[in-house]
């Protein structure tokens, strides 16, 4: 299994659209919650959430992408942009030495 990254930044009224799409995104992301290493939001320095970080575990980018398309954070229209790269960790608790 590989670990994917996802760079997930709002849009525009992501606020409001939070709000509107919280509870289901909460369901969703216990429905699929073997998939995720980690995930949560990003915030500025004045604690307003700006996105959020997704780390998925998949066998590939494509099934990693599958699991994220559904997110009601993407149908719903709370990120305007989402990055993904293979992540690779080197240090720290998900190293396996």
């Amino acid at each position: 299994m590989a670990l994917f990254c996802f760079y997930c930044r709002d849009g525009e009224h992501s606020d409001k659209l939070r709000a509107i799409h919280l509870e289901a995104q909460r369901e969703f992301m216990a429905q699929h919650t073997d998939n995720y290493a980690v995930a949560g939001p990003l915030m500025n320095d004045k604690g307003d959430f700006v996105g959020s970080m997704l780390i998925i575990e998949a066998e590939d980018e494509a099934t990693a992408r599958a699991t994220v398309n559904d997110d009601p954070y993407v149908t719903g229209g709370v990120w305007q942009s989402i990055r993904v790269d293979r992540f690779e960790p080197v240090r720290g608790r998900w190293k396996d030495d």
